[in-house]
């Protein structure tokens, strides 16, 4: 029921061609149309795991998280130096599939990703 998700970075003004040495990739159930199903979240949410890859950084590990009114972010376990959560901006509309854009919310403003891959989890 778990598919795991890999966003790599659009292009945006510091990198013109986007790439793939920024990111995330985390686990998530999905419908037929790539949407992230909430009551499958909530059966294995501890599942729902996020890694965040930044070049010359050690990757941060979290959670996929359901905030309240419904949106999503992705909250860091205690160890990680991100201080706060990263919303997902509008991760409720959006069919994560293989070519489509998502946004989350940084610390410097909204950045755009692009997926990459979408597997299922064995």
């Amino acid at each position: 029921m778990l598919s795991k998700i890999r966003l790599e970075l659009a292009r945006d003004h510091d990198h013109p061609k986007g790439t793939g040495d920024i990111g995330y990739e985390f686990a998530a159930p999905l419908d037929g149309h790539g949407k992230i199903i909430p009551e499958e979240w909530h059966k294995h949410r501890d599942h729902c795991r996020v890694v965040r890859f930044r070049p010359n950084e050690d990757d941060d590990i979290g959670h996929l998280v359901r905030k309240p009114g419904g949106s999503w972010a992705f909250h860091y376990d205690i160890a990680s130096d991100a201080e706060d959560d990263e919303q997902g901006y509008r991760f409720d509309d959006h069919a994560f599939k293989v070519g489509e854009y998502v946004s989350i919310r940084e610390d410097d403003g909204l950045r755009t990703f692009r997926v990459v891959r979408v597997q299922p989890v064995a």
